[in-house]
């Protein structure tokens, strides 16, 4: 057979050693701890600088030409088959090119980025309690969003976004919270997936492998800076949506730049008041008109996305996080709150970590 396909005989031993390790990644129950020590903080920390850097040398999101290149390579393992004479051996031989394909990205994914999801929870290290989590401290942090958006729209609408200087409070939240180095910043790109991220109400994304990160071409000035923030943290390793968007927010809280600022008030308004009563909601003072406009330029944003691409684009991700071990799914980007309120800081926003036993 393989002489008849025109096919190596190592390839099939080739092709079932890649699906097999593929297979036990994805069922082997790693550790935590594990992961963590090994992969996290030893692993993940020495590749990642040097692949984004080679990441950034691109002008073009290499997204799109890993994409093609797939494409390409499926288009001529079914060319290569045409001439077989029996159609269920040429059939067989692409779909076991096809296999092969999706086991090697994903253990490229795996190796890449994706060992993330399975590092210990960020709560474990924080010096977090769930006691501080209630209806109260939501509200109390909705008083405070209030007070920093109310005085800081002039600042954040008199001047451009900085991103070196979210980039620089990042760094400081990476070595507060004990990672090893400072993960590399990657270039923002456009991609095609920007259409799809158009229609879907997609913010941003960090694509694995490559280690570049691709934004939404629609984001408005005040929500640029968080949504950056959100996939520089998922480049330092934080792969859990709500724990990419805690370190997102305190480095935009941080933050010297008062258009990050801004924008990180913006998220911690949303979803403090998304908890509350609509009474509770009602007592609070009001916000100023420049920041409701902020409010309503983004939800019209949001309203012209596509009900039906955005409902399937959630229910494709959210099967994504739950088969990366992600109970909550998309849900997941709402416990972020929590771990904001669960979470003890200092009067500098700055988080404190649970002390080693």
């Amino acid at each position: 057979m393989s002489e008849l396909l025109g096919r190596p005989s190592w390839r099939p031993l080739f092709s079932a050693s890649v699906v097999f390790l593929a297979t036990l990644a994805a069922l082997l129950p790693l550790p935590a701890s594990w992961v963590e020590r090994v992969y996290s903080r030893a692993i993940y920390p020495a590749i990642q600088p040097y692949i984004t850097q080679a990441s950034n040398l691109s002008p073009i999101a290499l997204l799109d030409v890993g994409v093609g290149v797939v494409l390409a390579a499926a288009g001529a393992a079914l060319f290569r088959r045409r001439g077989v004479q029996r159609r269920w051996r040429a059939v067989l031989g692409a779909a076991g090119w096809l296999v092969t394909a999706v086991a090697a990205i994903y253990l490229s994914f795996l190796l890449s980025w994706g060992l993330n999801y399975r590092r210990m929870p960020l709560e474990d290290r924080l010096e977090f309690h769930r006691g501080r989590i209630d209806r109260e401290a939501a509200r109390r942090l909705a008083l405070l969003a209030i007070e920093r958006l109310n005085g800081g729209y002039a600042g954040a609408h008199a001047e451009p976004f900085r991103e070196e200087a979210l980039a620089k409070s990042l760094a400081e939240v990476q070595v507060m919270l004990g990672r090893p180095g400072v993960a590399a910043i990657g270039r923002p790109k456009r991609s095609l997936a920007g259409i799809y991220f158009r229609y879907a109400a997609v913010d941003g994304m960090t694509v694995p492998v490559f280690l570049e990160i691709i934004l939404n071409p629609d984001l408005l000035p005040v929500e640029r800076p968080s949504v950056l923030a959100h996939e520089w943290s998922h480049l330092a390793g934080y792969a859990d949506e709500s724990e990419a968007s805690f370190v997102g927010w305190i480095a935009g809280v941080r933050s010297r730049d008062p258009v990050a600022r801004y924008s990180a008030w913006l998220d911690a308004y949303r979803l403090s008041t998304n908890v509350l009563s609509r009474d509770a909601r009602a007592s609070l003072p009001r916000l100023a008109e420049g920041p409701r406009d902020d409010l309503s330029a983004i939800a019209a944003r949001y309203a012209r996305s596509s009900p039906r691409v955005r409902s399937a684009a959630r229910g494709v991700y959210d099967s994504y996080l739950k088969a990366n071990r992600i109970d909550e799914g998309i849900a997941n980007y709402d416990v972020a709150l929590q771990l904001i309120l669960g979470a003890g800081f200092d009067e500098e926003w700055r988080p404190r970590m649970r002390q080693r036993e």
